[in-house]
């Protein structure tokens, strides 16, 4: 299945640097067109992500029958300095897209990279990735794909459940409630109205205590309920140790032992090792900034062969650098 199409502006060169685009008129009325070689490198460690949205671009703009790209997979570990992809073609067919290539592997590397991170904080703990308000709307559906890729168990966004195959998870915002005026019958009406397979999460945090309202809408809904969300603003102090062990405690008492406990706002891999250390029972943690706000991982890219002739700029090694992790990709 092919997950990604290169936009228009991709493949016009719109978005290259424009020396690229200068690049490939000169060459094009000179009439030089060497096969060249150009490796792709990360300059500092970490997880790559992006390699199949580069692949559809190169897949589109390669010449069938004299093309060799090489890479590493979307969501493995990579080092710095690594070859992490390969392209064998005409210059002219990619040259135009080098910017392209280290933007896509740029963003969403460093975007895996911080949701493994803080899967591996939560550990058995699910992550759902909440950061598509906090980018533009334009590579949301990236991030929360390259947040699925890094383990995450879903995400917020449409467009990033459909690349990753799988169903957006979200609960319901305070909006809702406050337009209905109250938890329990927001709560409610989402009840009513929204397929059975789509899972009872209510946010209590809106008007009252939470474990106040984690018991109101416990009490209406009954087994229905299957989670409540704490999101207590950083006004009120947020999200604590202490608020989740209240919820939990109040809950049982009464009864509601199946509703489980989601935890979102200011999530960190610090914070979230933080909670478990201190035996919060939060069963799902919502991680937005910290994934989609994560810095790029910058990618260089160098031609190493042209015509078969083993060439480098200053600093750099001619020749293929050699690389047995890397899978022939087209």
């Amino acid at each position: 299945m092919k997950r990604f199409t290169p936009s228009e502006a991709v493949l016009s060169g719109d978005t290259a640097d424009v020396y690229f685009a200068r690049t490939l008129e000169i060459l094009e009325k000179e009439g030089i067109n060497p096969v060249a070689t150009m490796e792709v490198f990360a300059n500092r460690d970490g997880y790559i992500c992006g390699i199949e949205e580069v692949t559809a671009l190169l897949d589109r703009v390669l010449p069938a029958d004299n093309r060799q790209v090489w890479a590493l997979t979307d969501g493995e570990p990579m080092a710095a300095k690594e070859v992490t992809v390969r392209i064998t073609a005409p210059y002219r067919s990619y040259g135009l897209y080098e910017t392209a290539i280290c933007g896509i592997l740029a963003h969403s590397s460093g975007w895996v990279t911080a949701a493994r991170q803080c899967v591996r904080a939560a550990g058995d703990i699910p992550i759902t990735s909440f950061g598509a308000r906090h980018i533009h709307p334009s590579v949301a559906g990236v991030m929360d794909y390259a947040a699925i890729v890094g383990g995450c168990k879903s995400c917020s966004s449409v467009a990033g459940a459909r690349l990753a195959g799988i169903e957006p998870a979200g609960t319901m915002p305070h909006a809702l409630i406050i337009v209905i005026g109250d938890t329990v019958e927001a709560t409610l009406a989402f009840d009513k109205h929204m397929s059975p397979q789509v899972p009872r999460v209510s946010l209590v945090d809106t008007f009252r205590d939470e474990a106040e309202e984690s018991l109101r809408v416990a009490v209406a809904l009954g087994k229905r309920l299957t989670s409540v969300r704490l999101d207590t603003p950083s006004e009120l102090g947020g999200v604590t140790v202490d608020l989740v062990k209240e919820v939990r405690a109040k809950l049982d008492q009464a009864g509601h032992g199946h509703v489980k406990i989601f935890a979102s706002g200011g999530f960190t891999p610090e914070r979230i090792s933080y909670f478990k250390e201190k035996g919060a029972p939060v069963d799902g943690f919502g991680v937005g900034s910290y994934i989609s706000g994560a810095r790029p991982i910058d990618y260089t890219a160098d031609l190493h062969q042209i015509d078969g002739r083993p060439i480098a700029k200053r600093g750099r090694i001619p020749g293929i650098t050699a690389n047995p992790r890397l899978k022939r990709v087209l």
